[in-house]
């Protein structure tokens, strides 16, 4: 039922609020909260619902795609707009499977300094994960995001050059998606789009002015060094 959505594929920490932030803006398009729609599975009461969508030709996975795409295209016709983009990390994870469920979807990829990454994921909670367990899990977002790069056709947009140009890259947003700029992407502040808990950092929207990226990390851990090199990043 959807057309064309739109799947940010990044990492945690990688400055996906305040993109999602600055879509939504657009009159044009829907950025709600992290969906994880993913996480939404069928399942069969007994074996004859299972034996008569088999005859209908649907197995699980078809059944949980019909479901994924009618959430998703509900949520749209509630927000009265064209495009919903969805900004869930650990979408990274099953992006053969989004390709499968909307064979016309577009793919931004969003990618951050991997050290300024792994730093801010530690500071999100400090007392869930120490400096190489914070390392070690952002990592595994970061080698799922690289994966589907290099999958799947898209715009790779960079956290850093996003808050050095807001307006440059917002336009380079707009033109590879086929829709006209406008000013109020600038302007994403003035929204009432957080959502806590749902993936959402308030820290990330202050007063609808773009924050400069924060200084790299002079010690890049050794781990990193292959993901920096392969996102041209200095390590």
């Amino acid at each position: 039922m959807l057309d064309k959505p739109i799947f940010i594929m990044c990492p945690v920490r990688s400055g996906s609020t305040l993109l999602r932030a600055m879509l939504n803006a657009h009159s044009q398009l829907h950025a709600p909260h992290e969906l994880h729609v993913r996480r939404l599975e069928v399942g069969f009461g007994t074996k004859l619902s299972e034996r008569a969508m088999e005859e209908l030709g649907h197995n699980r996975a078809d059944l949980e795609h019909l479901l994924w795409d009618r959430v998703l295209h509900r949520e749209l016709v509630r927000s009265g707009k064209r495009h919903i983009v969805d900004k869930t990390p650990s979408n990274a994870f099953v992006h053969e499977r989004i390709a499968t469920c909307w064979p016309d979807a577009r793919f931004v990829f969003l990618l951050r300094h991997p050290a300024s990454i792994a730093a801010s994921w530690k500071e999100a909670s400090p007392d869930k994960r120490g400096p190489e367990e914070a390392v070690t899990d952002a990592l595994r977002y970061m080698k799922a995001v690289e994966r589907a790069r290099k999958a799947l056709p898209g715009l790779t947009v960079r956290y850093e050059d996003l808050t050095a140009d807001p307006e440059a890259e917002t336009r380079r947003l707009c033109e590879f998606l086929s829709l006209p700029w406008e000013p109020s992407m600038l302007e994403y502040g003035t929204q009432d789009v957080i959502r806590k808990g749902l993936g959402d950092w308030k820290d990330k929207i202050r007063s609808g002015k773009v924050q400069p990226a924060r200084e790299i990390p002079q010690d890049v851990p050794e781990v990193l060094k292959p993901i920096c090199k392969r996102w041209g990043y200095p390590a």
